[in-house]
């Protein structure tokens, strides 16, 4: 194996275990539970040996921490839209009718080995990451994660709402210019900014193209907050209501379109806008705007 990070323990003063002290030595690895799943691993050298959870450390002794080898993992060879992509990190867009990740073959999680290329960073992850969750009927951006320090970074940002997703979806009704939605799911508190983008009338009846912005990330959010306050959106089985026989097109009318958010590594700040899909575009061919 590969030693990524090595460090020589200097003059100390006091008896610390491995497990504590090496916690604060490595770049890859900062915490106590990591240091010891490395070390479980055999990840970490004592003075060249394989390192125990029980073992403490002297002055002199060197401390290697290896680069895990990548595990045989059944790679889903689907091919995807990458939207950008560094050492750190990716976005990717990803397609309906597939979960982001999960016990499953067909998830996006497998796909991407297939389409990104292999980090050369020092906390590379095993196998790139999904940062966050699209439903499996949702189609869009979806950030992932190459290091552990980007994942790390983004983990925390979303939990900050320090990234702005935006989804567009097609509902059926007027919806008004604007309207914030304040309203628990599954008792949490939960809160989406909407807008109205378009009002078509297709056969007689009103429909609305949104964007949405989720505030906060509870299951469902968007799709939850639209059924309840009287606007479901085209094609969702799970909170709409049943379809007449207007759109050829029958998966949900849901798109996460665009994301802002502050490069985890570089700091940069980063926006990604994606062109509507196939079935929203062509929209136009068979409503009239008012």
């Amino acid at each position: 194996m590969k030693i990524i990070e090595t460090h020589i323990v200097p003059a100390i003063s006091e008896n610390v275990r491995l497990q504590e002290y090496a916690a604060s030595i490595f770049e890859t690895i900062n915490t106590r539970s990591g240091v010891k799943k490395a070390i479980k691993k055999g990840l970490i050298l004592l003075d060249r040996q394989q390192a125990k959870t029980s073992d403490w450390i002297r002055e002199g002794q060197q401390i290697d921490l290896l680069k895990q080898e990548i595990r045989d993992k059944k790679i889903f060879q689907k091919k995807l839209n990458v939207v950008f992509e560094d050492e750190f990190m990716a976005v990717v867009q990803k397609p309906a009718g597939f979960p982001s990740s999960g016990n499953y073959f067909k998830t996006i999680e497998n796909a991407l080995p297939f389409n990104l290329k292999p980090s050369e960073e020092k906390d590379a992850l095993i196998n790139p990451l999904p940062v966050h969750r699209l439903d499996n009927p949702t189609s869009g951006i979806l950030l992932c994660a190459k290091t552990r320090k980007a994942l790390i970074n983004l983990q925390k940002a979303f939990s900050e709402q320090k990234i702005s997703k935006y989804y567009y979806a097609l509902v059926h009704q007027k919806f008004p210019e604007e309207k914030l939605i304040d309203e628990p799911v599954d008792g949490k508190s939960a809160k989406t900014m909407l807008k109205s983008i378009k009002i078509y009338n297709i056969h007689n009846n009103f429909y609305s193209l949104i964007e949405a912005r989720p505030l906060t990330g509870r299951t469902h959010q968007i799709r939850r907050h639209l059924s309840h306050a009287g606007f479901p959106i085209v094609a969702d089985t799970l909170y709409g209501i049943e379809e007449k026989d207007v759109f050829k097109n029958r998966k949900l009318y849901l798109f996460a379109g665009k994301v802002k958010f502050q490069h985890p590594v570089t700091k940069e700040q980063k926006e990604f806008d994606l062109e509507l899909p196939k079935k929203f575009r062509n929209l136009k061919n068979i409503s009239r705007l008012h």
